[in-house]
């Protein structure tokens, strides 16, 4: 029988022997499963040389295997209503999916097949080169896209990995070959560097006995791991890249701020919430959307890694706003910076937030990130019923703190792209 999570989760975790990490979450949801396998094969470890192999490589994974080829895969899966999804970020290429529980021997099956002995025929690697090099095309196309790229690339010069487009050039996916993929998987997807996370309405001992029958005979040993480079300081700088044609102006905005094993995460998660995230977009949207009317969009994201993550505040406006925007938007970043978040804001952000962490929680898909995320960071199997005690534990100096020594405009990057008439 299964049971909730309503008193908080209770996953079980298992290293195999052959150095993969398993984690077990039952719940009661729905007669439901969803796994993850999540492999540290991110853009971070890919060579400096070849952006977006990473990326590219999630797109052939799944389009050949040793024993099954591109159609077995998708109709083994497809006949079961299972859509299998690969992500890639800064450290992770994740596979994931969502089966019923009746399926999840053969659906694990699968998946096991697919990270371990991908053939990455040259027939299939074509064709999602040409839809790669499409999709990179529809992003140097698109305003929002090529703002949020460039401030990243001004954040993170001098090539850093976290200042890489995550689909790489058209340059670079063209020259991408089959044995720069087969490389990269087998230095990066290993077993020592797989976390398997399910969680559904599946017996936790069994699961694990069914995980390690999948990968047992999988001995492969990663490259050594890479420490992240040490973040150059930032230049402040801002750019425009002109697109005459299109009728919207976006902005990126944006600081390096902490990592998120930093003792002050919090505090900054708070403050980053009053700016740009509480209720419709913060203060950010309260001021540029809402009283001045000219944003179509405005808000804040804080995303610190392993790494200083960045700090961005995102504004879609009308070509001719442009400079009143920033401006609108150095104002708000200042006087958080300077004269911090007021008592009432403090509470309700802090409620909001011990609030949402249910939310989070509320389907087996976010149980499973949010598993991934507490072992990749090593944050704790209890890290979910400890986390609202963490959050109540900041005080409103501390939040005042962190916005002082994030917020300074003078210290920001920005990117425009629309229109000629942004800052040079």
């Amino acid at each position: 029988m299964s049971v909730d999570v309503s008193g908080g989760l209770t996953p079980v975790r298992e290293r195999l022997p052959n150095g993969a990490t398993v984690l077990v979450q039952r719940t009661g949801f729905s007669p439901a499963v969803t796994i993850g396998l999540a492999f540290r094969a991110g853009s971070l470890y890919e060579p400096d040389a070849l952006p977006g192999l990473a990326w590219f490589a999630g797109r052939v994974i799944d389009r050949g295997t040793a024993s099954r080829d591109a159609d077995a895969i998708a109709d083994g899966l497809d006949d079961r209503g299972v859509a299998l999804k690969v992500t890639t970020n800064r450290h992770l290429t994740t596979l994931s999916c969502t089966c019923l529980s009746e399926d999840f021997d053969h659906v694990l099956e699968v998946l096991a097949d697919v990270a371990m002995q991908p053939v990455f025929p040259p027939d299939q690697i074509e064709k999602r080169r040409a839809e790669t090099i499409t999709a990179i095309r529809q992003d140097q196309d698109n305003p929002g896209v090529r703002a949020a790229e460039a401030l990243q690339d001004l954040l993170y010069r001098d090539g850093h990995p976290y200042g890489r487009p995550a689909k790489g050039t058209v340059s670079s996916v063209e020259r991408i070959t089959r044995d720069d993929l087969v490389a990269h998987h087998a230095a990066r997807f290993t077993p020592s560097t797989l976390t398997a996370v399910v969680v559904g309405d599946v017996s936790d001992v069994r699961t694990i006995e069914r995980i390690g029958s999948a990968f047992d005979k999988w001995s492969a040993r990663p490259s050594p791991d890479r420490d992240v480079p040490a973040v150059p300081p930032v230049r402040p700088r801002r750019i425009t890249i002109e697109m005459p044609d299109k009728p919207q102006s976006d902005i990126a905005y944006g600081f390096t701020s902490i990592s998120r094993l930093d003792p002050g995460y919090c505090a900054h998660w708070m403050m980053n919430t009053v700016l740009g995230q509480f209720g419709l977009g913060g203060r950010l949207a309260e001021n540029i959307r809402e009283r001045q009317g000219m944003a179509y969009y405005a808000f804040s994201s804080f995303d610190p890694s392993l790494g200083p993550g960045p700090l961005v505040i995102r504004a879609g406006v009308d070509p001719a706003n442009v400079d009143r925007a920033l401006e609108a938007i150095d104002a708000e970043v200042g006087g958080l910076g300077r004269e911090g978040i007021t008592e009432r804001e403090f509470a309700e952000t802090r409620q909001y937030l011990v609030g949402s962490i249910p939310r989070m929680l509320e389907n087996n898909a976010g149980i499973a990130v949010f598993l991934q995320s507490v072992e990749f960071f090593g944050l704790g199997l209890d890290y979910d019923r400890r986390l609202p005690d963490l959050l109540r534990a900041v005080t409103i100096d501390e939040v005042n703190a962190a916005a002082a020594a994030v917020l300074v405009p003078a210290r920001a990057c920005a990117a425009v792209a629309g229109p000629a008439g942004g800052p040079r």
